[in-house]
């Protein structure tokens, strides 16, 4: 059963990216497709390969800011695991916009749904551990609410947006602020009603920061060994209120079931976003194959 997918961005926002991207490879106008006699045709979306789908509402405002009145029929849902040769959409509309919008949708299609395939792997290589896999900020500019959304595709979660929507001290803010107790003071002061996560770079530091109080700790680079103390400190110093532990920095598929297996609560992965191939897709005039 393909899960419910998660609530896209507005609709505004998907119609800029598709604005700014069309603006870039259309310019002052599509000379080879002006070359075609502009009448009503059809096109169908191949995927050629295993894939989860993402991308479709990025697709659809392409194809629909350059003919309003193009049809999409759509034969997969978002987060869907499909396997290579499925025809993804069919589409009806005039012949011009179809080619125009071709290389825009398939770029966007691609690249969200080899964010959300790549995501789908790390979360089934931690399933049943309970952790949760998060994404970063390390995302291709301009695209950051797209490739976050391609991520819960995916069945990942969202770690921040910016730098506006949590504080994260890191190891420059706390030594700005003279110690990690006085830069957890100082966020709590300035903004009381934002998530607080504070990186720690031993388990000294992680004992004053569960003392401090805060709402995530992120354990970064830690050995295999420090992280299990890190998990049974954490669980002995709860203070009535476990405080969650996130682990970061160079995860990778493998020993990532070790790490999940360990006790962390979540595993934040850059490269969810930012070390994607593109899935192979291909935009087609004409009827789909029998």
């Amino acid at each position: 059963m393909v899960p419910q997918p998660p609530a896209a961005p507005p609709l505004e926002q998907i119609e800029a990216d598709v604005a700014r991207a069309l603006a870039e490879d259309i310019g002052s106008g599509d000379v080879t497709a002006a070359l075609l006699p502009d009448t009503a045709d059809s096109a169908y979306l191949l995927c050629k390969q295993d894939a989860v789908v993402a991308g479709r509402p990025w697709f659809d405002a392409t194809h629909r800011a350059l003919d309003p009145q193009v049809r999409i029929d759509w034969r997969v849902r978002e987060g869907e695991h499909v396997a290579a040769g499925t025809v993804l959409a069919t589409l009806q509309g005039r012949s011009r916009a179809l080619v125009s919008a071709e290389r825009t949708s398939l770029n966007f299609m691609q690249t969200l749904s080899a964010t959300a395939t790549t995501t789908a792997r790390y979360v089934a290589a931690v399933a049943g551990t309970g952790a949760r896999i998060l994404d970063t900020r390390k995302t291709l500019p301009g695209l950051r609410l797209a490739q976050k959304y391609a991520v819960r595709c995916g069945g990942g979660e969202n770690h921040r947006l910016g730098l506006y929507d949590m504080v994260m001290l890191k190891e420059n803010h706390i030594r700005a602020a003279g110690s990690l107790t006085a830069a957890v003071r100082a966020a709590r002061t300035c903004q009381p009603a934002l998530p607080l996560v504070v990186e720690v770079e031993d388990l000294a530091q992680l004992e004053e920061a569960l003392a401090a109080g805060c709402d995530r700790i992120l354990i970064d680079d830690f050995t295999p060994a420090m992280r299990r103390d890190a998990v049974r400190i954490a669980a002995r110093q709860s203070h009535g209120r476990r405080i969650p532990l996130e682990v970061s920095g160079s995860v990778g598929l493998d020993g990532l079931r070790a790490i999940a297996e360990d006790g962390v609560d979540c595993i934040s992965i850059g490269g969810l976003t930012k070390h994607v191939q593109a899935i192979d897709l291909s935009l087609k005039l004409g009827p789909p194959p029998r």
